[in-house]
């Protein structure tokens, strides 16, 4: 993919700022220009980027080769009906909202030439968990352009729209629960004796060990578990205090609920 000349993102919260930033240090995008209508969301955004940012969406959209929306699903409607009809609008939009579909996005963009994208945020450092559907008049070019943008800043999986919201309550809210875990494992070194500063960083390393042993062996979890879980042993010790605490039911109930919660934004 080459260069885009401008990336333009109606939304300047976390998620946008994160991505702006990877795509500015990877070199995807020559200039980035913001909008959002909270003045501290505006001033973190420019401090992160080397980005104009205003409050001003027509202006965006004006500007931009690639128009990324970023707001709340909930305010969809309200941002776009001002520029429905606005030819600035014709163009390649990405949209990571959570449950918006594509045609509800459709609607309020007067136009169907849509891609959804629900990343996560360790696309700040390249490891993003990205799923993706075309809308109904996205071409092979905007596709490969999405795969490619956010293919730079981790993994990308096109599913079918129907399965977005499960990516949403999986990958798009998992950094969470994981951040979780490694604190819980964290405090238990502490409260087993360790310094914190060196259970955090033994429980981040064990957690990012683990997901790469997962992807790099092609071998399902449950047969790397069996291979640490010697009889008798202290991991078969801790991984029943686990199953006592529910830890896996937890895991799974947590995205059910956020996949449930995805699916009551869009509508």
């Amino acid at each position: 993919m080459s260069t885009i000349n401008t990336i333009g993102l109606i939304g300047a919260g976390k998620m946008a700022t994160a991505l702006a930033v990877a795509w500015m240090e990877r070199g995807l995008a020559r200039r980035i220009v913001a909008s959002d209508p909270f003045a501290p969301a505006r001033e973190s955004f420019a401090k992160a980027v080397q980005a104009t940012v205003s409050d001003d969406n027509a202006g965006v959209a004006a500007q931009a080769d690639v128009l990324v929306l970023a707001i709340k699903p909930q305010k969809l409607e309200e941002v776009m009906e001002p520029l429905r009809g606005n030819p600035a609008l014709a163009k390649p939009v990405i949209s990571i909202l959570a449950g918006a579909s594509t045609a509800r996005l459709g609607k309020a963009l007067g136009h169907g030439r849509v891609v959804r994208v629900m990343p996560n945020t360790p696309c700040l450092v390249g490891e993003s968990a990205t799923g993706i559907c075309a809308g109904p008049a996205a071409t092979a070019a905007d596709m490969a352009m999405v795969k490619a943008l956010f293919g730079a800043v981790g993994k990308v999986h096109e599913v079918p729209e129907g399965q977005l919201d499960a990516v949403t309550g999986l990958s798009g809210s998992g950094p969470a629960y994981v951040f979780q875990v490694i604190e819980a494992l964290a405090d238990g070194g502490v409260l087993s004796g360790l310094p914190r500063e060196t259970a955090l960083a033994l429980a981040a390393q064990t957690v990012l060990g683990a997901a790469k042993m997962v992807l790099a062996t092609g071998r399902h979890p449950g047969q790397l578990k069996d291979d640490v879980a010697s009889p008798a042993g202290t991991t078969i010790a801790g991984l029943l205090a686990l199953e006592q605490g529910g830890l896996r039911a937890s895991l799974m109930n947590a995205v059910a609920a956020a996949t449930r919660r995805s699916r009551e934004l869009g509508g």
